[in-house]
């Protein structure tokens, strides 16, 4: 059995630190942990390195670090930084293919495995982005086993 990861978006950390204790999208003020989030098996940190260096240009070693906002024994919340997702808006398809194609060869265990996957997840991304922009949230992950 593997760890599941359910990206949302919450105003701030303090509401974030409280949706896995309730599960209620009201109360994030939107649907960001209904249909509006995201569940994959791809961990956080790859989704900002697959962002960071595939579109960004960023080097590996300058990719930020995750900010732990809750840890309990059965589950954690990390806020990702802006910077993963506020790329993602102002792309076009040749940047999300080309992004797509680099991270296909990058080996991430239950993660896509072929360019077509990975643009796929890029394209999830970038609707994510753009709800998280327009609610004004900020991208958190809730982890657990």
């Amino acid at each position: 059995m593997g760890v599941t990861y359910k990206y949302f978006g919450a105003p701030d950390g303090a509401t974030a630190a409280r949706v896995p204790i309730s599960m209620r999208p009201e109360e994030l003020g939107g649907d960001e942990l209904g249909m509006g989030g995201l569940f994959t098996k791809i961990k956080p940190e790859t989704i900002a390195a697959m962002v960071l260096t595939g579109i960004q240009g960023m080097p590996l070693h300058k990719v930020p670090p995750l900010e732990l906002v809750v840890l309990h024994p059965d589950y954690a919340v990390v806020k990702l930084p802006m910077t993963v997702v506020d790329p993602l808006r102002g792309i076009g398809e040749e940047s999300v293919g080309a992004a797509a194609f680099i991270w296909s060869t990058v080996p991430d265990r239950g993660g896509p495995r072929d360019a077509f996957n990975v643009y796929q997840l890029l394209h999830e991304w970038q609707d994510f982005s753009v709800r998280l922009h327009e609610a004004g949230h900020q991208p958190y992950c809730l982890v657990w086993p």
